[in-house]
């Protein structure tokens, strides 16, 4: 039988690498991180993920990992921060589009479960069934009895995954709204960018204060013991991405583990939402 993964947990500290450090040399002006440094942690974390992928081979583990935020948070970059020096045989990022005529006529998490990784695997859902509790229930893309189904159901679907063996995180990159008007006026001007926007990014923009009203309501009642929401300020992306891999280094006990580098977040950076409530079964059966 599959070890059952341990709750997971959130430990601050100050003896992160940016704070060992003369500030000037690792935060701009703004308080952003600075390039070199980022390069610099980035690599030592690379290494720590590299080994985590080799154990999840060799032990057969299950990983999945998804992002969730707003448009322009940065989703789809840290992922593939994540990936950078990983096997891609052994690797996949999942970015669904909207269900197709079939898919409309199935149990809601099917075609998202079709996706969950293999024994050996790790998976990044860039998106994920929290589409319902978000941008579907924003521009009435579902009902509100398909929302209301969602979060009867959500956390016993969770619950399933982890009572399997299945390693589970779930990443909110959080930004302002000033931050998300910056970003779309990059993509703008930035023709290598243009790809990334649509009109329902624009749509997005307006609808800022109903994303976050959807947003804390998926935190209180989604981010359970078995299946918390680490929320992370993603206005600077390059801090966000830094400690999105630290907390996933921290809570997965795998071989060769750094203990002096991954020791850690930043409490500035990461909160954690897990004290919903849920009374579900698999921990109860025989």
């Amino acid at each position: 039988m599959e070890t059952k993964m341990t709750r997971q947990e959130l430990i601050y500290t100050k003896k992160l690498a940016e704070y060992q450090e003369k500030p000037s040399k690792v935060f701009k002006k703004s308080g952003n991180i600075e390039e070199d440094f980022y390069e610099k942690e980035t690599l030592k974390l690379q290494y720590e993920l590299v080994k985590l992928q080799k154990w999840v081979i060799d032990n057969n583990k299950r990983l999945l990992v998804i992002f969730e935020g707003m448009d322009t948070a940065g989703k789809s970059s840290t992922i593939k921060e994540f990936g950078n020096y990983l096997n891609p045989r052994e690797a996949r990022s999942v970015a669904l589009p909207k269900p197709n005529s079939k898919e409309v006529g199935q149990w809601y998490f099917q075609r998202h479960l079709k996706q969950i990784p293999n024994a050996g695997e790790i998976v990044f859902f860039d998106r994920s069934w929290y589409n319902r509790a978000g941008i579907e229930q924003v521009f009435g893309f579902c009902t509100q009895e398909q929302h209301d189904h969602f979060y009867r159901q959500v956390n016993g679907v969770e619950e399933m995954l982890v009572d399997d063996g299945v390693l589970f995180f779930k990443f909110y990159l959080n930004i302002t709204h000033e931050t998300q008007k910056e970003r779309i006026k990059d993509r703008e001007n930035d023709p290598l960018k243009s790809w990334k926007l649509s009109d329902l990014d624009y749509r997005s923009l307006d609808a800022y204060p109903k994303y976050e009203e959807l947003r804390d309501k998926m935190f209180t009642l989604t981010g359970t013991a078995h299946a918390p929401w680490c929320e992370l300020d993603a206005n600077d992306k390059k801090r966000a991405r830094i400690n999105a891999i630290r907390y996933l280094l921290l809570n997965i006990d795998y071989e060769g583990k750094n203990r002096d580098l991954v020791i850690g977040v930043d409490q500035k950076i990461v909160k954690l939402h897990h004290k919903g409530k849920y009374n579900g079964e698999c921990n109860h059966m025989a």
